[in-house]
Protein backbone atom coordinates (compact mmCIF):
# COMPACT_ATOMS: atom_id res chain seq x y z
CA UNK A 1 0.00 0.00 0.00
CA UNK A 2 0.98 3.72 -0.82
CA UNK A 3 1.32 5.63 2.23
CA UNK A 4 -0.41 8.71 1.44
CA UNK A 5 0.85 11.59 4.43
CA UNK A 6 -0.58 15.19 5.41
CA UNK A 7 1.13 17.21 7.47
CA UNK A 8 -1.13 18.40 10.32
CA UNK A 9 -0.67 22.46 9.63
CA UNK A 10 -1.99 21.82 5.99
CA UNK A 11 -5.03 19.89 7.34
CA UNK A 12 -5.42 23.13 9.82
CA UNK A 13 -5.31 25.50 7.09
CA UNK A 14 -7.30 23.58 4.77
CA UNK A 15 -10.12 23.74 7.95
CA UNK A 16 -9.81 27.30 8.09
CA UNK A 17 -10.09 27.54 4.51
CA UNK A 18 -13.60 25.54 4.36
CA UNK A 19 -14.89 22.53 3.20
CA UNK A 20 -13.99 22.51 -0.21
CA UNK A 21 -9.75 23.05 0.88
CA UNK A 22 -10.51 20.51 3.20
CA UNK A 23 -11.47 18.08 0.63
CA UNK A 24 -8.94 18.49 -1.46
CA UNK A 25 -5.92 18.48 0.90
CA UNK A 26 -6.91 14.73 0.89
CA UNK A 27 -7.14 14.50 -2.85
CA UNK A 28 -4.02 16.53 -3.43
CA UNK A 29 -2.22 14.20 -1.07
CA UNK A 30 -3.58 11.20 -2.51
CA UNK A 31 -2.45 12.19 -6.24
CA UNK A 32 0.95 13.32 -4.77
CA UNK A 33 1.00 9.46 -3.89
CA UNK A 34 0.75 7.96 -7.16
CA UNK A 35 2.21 10.77 -8.83
CA UNK A 36 -0.93 12.20 -10.17
CA UNK A 37 -1.69 8.91 -12.42
CA UNK A 38 -4.75 7.07 -11.85
CA UNK A 39 -3.38 3.81 -13.45
CA UNK A 40 -4.25 -0.03 -12.79
CA UNK A 41 -0.81 -0.35 -10.43
CA UNK A 42 -1.71 2.57 -8.65
CA UNK A 43 -4.99 1.78 -7.86
CA UNK A 44 -3.62 -1.50 -6.24
CA UNK A 45 -1.53 0.54 -3.87
CA UNK A 46 -4.70 2.71 -2.88
CA UNK A 47 -7.80 1.46 -0.49
CA UNK A 48 -11.06 1.54 -1.36
CA UNK A 49 -11.88 4.87 0.23
CA UNK A 50 -8.96 6.90 -1.61
CA UNK A 51 -9.81 5.24 -5.04
CA UNK A 52 -13.79 6.59 -4.16
CA UNK A 53 -12.32 10.22 -3.38
CA UNK A 54 -10.68 10.17 -6.37
CA UNK A 55 -13.75 9.11 -8.13
CA UNK A 56 -15.50 12.12 -6.67
CA UNK A 57 -12.83 14.75 -7.81
CA UNK A 58 -13.08 13.40 -11.33
CA UNK A 59 -16.95 13.73 -10.96
CA UNK A 60 -17.01 16.79 -9.34
CA UNK A 61 -14.44 18.48 -11.66
CA UNK A 62 -15.83 17.19 -14.90
CA UNK A 63 -19.15 17.53 -14.16
CA UNK A 64 -18.95 21.62 -12.62
CA UNK A 65 -16.79 21.83 -15.67
CA UNK A 66 -18.60 20.70 -18.19
CA UNK A 67 -21.18 18.08 -17.33
CA UNK A 68 -22.06 14.70 -18.27
CA UNK A 69 -21.11 15.01 -21.77
CA UNK A 70 -17.63 15.97 -20.65
CA UNK A 71 -16.79 13.63 -17.95
CA UNK A 72 -18.00 10.89 -20.33
CA UNK A 73 -15.67 12.35 -23.46
CA UNK A 74 -12.83 13.58 -21.19
CA UNK A 75 -12.59 9.31 -21.11
CA UNK A 76 -14.00 9.10 -16.66
CA UNK A 77 -17.12 7.66 -17.77
CA UNK A 78 -16.79 4.06 -17.05
CA UNK A 79 -14.40 5.20 -13.87
CA UNK A 80 -17.66 6.32 -12.71
CA UNK A 81 -20.70 4.28 -14.07
CA UNK A 82 -19.14 0.64 -14.59
CA UNK A 83 -17.53 0.51 -11.19
CA UNK A 84 -18.79 0.85 -7.84
CA UNK A 85 -18.94 4.27 -7.25
CA UNK A 86 -22.23 4.84 -6.39
CA UNK A 87 -22.40 2.14 -3.84
CA UNK A 88 -19.54 3.43 -2.07
CA UNK A 89 -21.11 7.05 -2.21
CA UNK A 90 -24.33 5.03 -0.74
CA UNK A 91 -22.18 3.60 1.47
CA UNK A 92 -20.20 6.92 2.75
CA UNK A 93 -23.94 8.36 3.19
CA UNK A 94 -24.93 10.16 -0.11
CA UNK A 95 -28.18 8.15 -0.69
CA UNK A 96 -28.91 11.29 -3.29
CA UNK A 97 -25.76 11.06 -5.24
CA UNK A 98 -26.45 7.33 -5.09
CA UNK A 99 -29.18 7.96 -6.64
CA UNK A 100 -28.52 10.78 -9.01
CA UNK A 101 -25.96 8.50 -10.03
CA UNK A 102 -27.43 5.73 -11.06
CA UNK A 103 -30.15 7.55 -12.80
CA UNK A 104 -27.63 9.26 -15.19
CA UNK A 105 -26.05 5.87 -15.65
CA UNK A 106 -29.23 4.63 -18.46
CA UNK A 107 -28.11 7.79 -20.39
CA UNK A 108 -24.31 7.25 -20.73
CA UNK A 109 -25.05 3.46 -21.48
CA UNK A 110 -27.32 5.00 -24.12
CA UNK A 111 -24.71 7.49 -25.42
CA UNK A 112 -21.25 6.72 -23.95
CA UNK A 113 -19.93 5.29 -27.37
CA UNK A 114 -21.21 8.40 -29.48
CA UNK A 115 -19.59 10.63 -27.23
CA UNK A 116 -15.93 8.58 -26.74
CA UNK A 117 -16.06 8.25 -30.38
CA UNK A 118 -15.88 12.11 -31.33
CA UNK A 119 -13.01 13.45 -32.41
CA UNK A 120 -13.42 17.55 -33.08
CA UNK A 121 -14.45 20.12 -30.79
CA UNK A 122 -17.40 21.31 -32.85
CA UNK A 123 -18.97 17.63 -32.66
CA UNK A 124 -17.84 17.65 -29.02
CA UNK A 125 -19.91 21.37 -28.43
CA UNK A 126 -22.68 19.38 -30.61
CA UNK A 127 -23.52 16.73 -28.66
CA UNK A 128 -24.82 19.01 -25.72
CA UNK A 129 -27.68 19.65 -28.32
CA UNK A 130 -28.13 15.73 -29.25
CA UNK A 131 -28.09 14.70 -25.88
CA UNK A 132 -30.35 16.84 -23.85
CA UNK A 133 -30.94 14.37 -21.63
CA UNK A 134 -28.04 15.18 -19.43
CA UNK A 135 -28.98 18.61 -19.18
CA UNK A 136 -31.14 17.37 -15.98
CA UNK A 137 -28.27 15.50 -14.80
CA UNK A 138 -25.85 18.36 -14.79
CA UNK A 139 -28.30 20.67 -13.32
CA UNK A 140 -29.20 18.88 -10.43
CA UNK A 141 -25.53 18.28 -9.81
CA UNK A 142 -24.55 21.82 -9.30
CA UNK A 143 -27.50 22.35 -6.96
CA UNK A 144 -26.79 19.60 -4.97
CA UNK A 145 -22.84 20.33 -5.05
CA UNK A 146 -22.22 22.02 -2.06
CA UNK A 147 -24.02 19.37 0.11
CA UNK A 148 -22.36 16.47 -1.29
CA UNK A 149 -19.16 18.28 -1.00
CA UNK A 150 -20.31 18.72 2.83
CA UNK A 151 -20.97 15.25 3.38
CA UNK A 152 -17.80 14.21 1.86
CA UNK A 153 -15.57 16.33 4.10
CA UNK A 154 -17.79 15.21 6.95
CA UNK A 155 -17.10 11.28 5.71
CA UNK A 156 -13.40 12.29 5.21
CA UNK A 157 -13.36 13.47 8.91
CA UNK A 158 -14.88 10.59 10.56
CA UNK A 159 -12.44 8.39 8.76
CA UNK A 160 -8.99 10.40 8.06
CA UNK A 161 -7.13 7.22 8.76
CA UNK A 162 -8.36 5.22 5.87
CA UNK A 163 -7.40 7.82 3.79
CA UNK A 164 -3.94 9.63 5.10
CA UNK A 165 -1.56 8.83 7.76
CA UNK A 166 -1.45 12.60 9.59
CA UNK A 167 2.27 13.77 10.39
Amino acid sequence: MIDVKIKDSDIRTAVGEGMDSFVQVFIDAINKAINGNLTLEAMEQLNADQITLLAWNYLHQEVMDGGYVQLIYNGYGAFIFKNPFAVAMRNWGLRDLYTHIRHAKKYYEKYHERIEAVVSDDDFMALYEQMPEFDEFDDEFVVNEEHWTEMIAAYIDDHIENLATIE
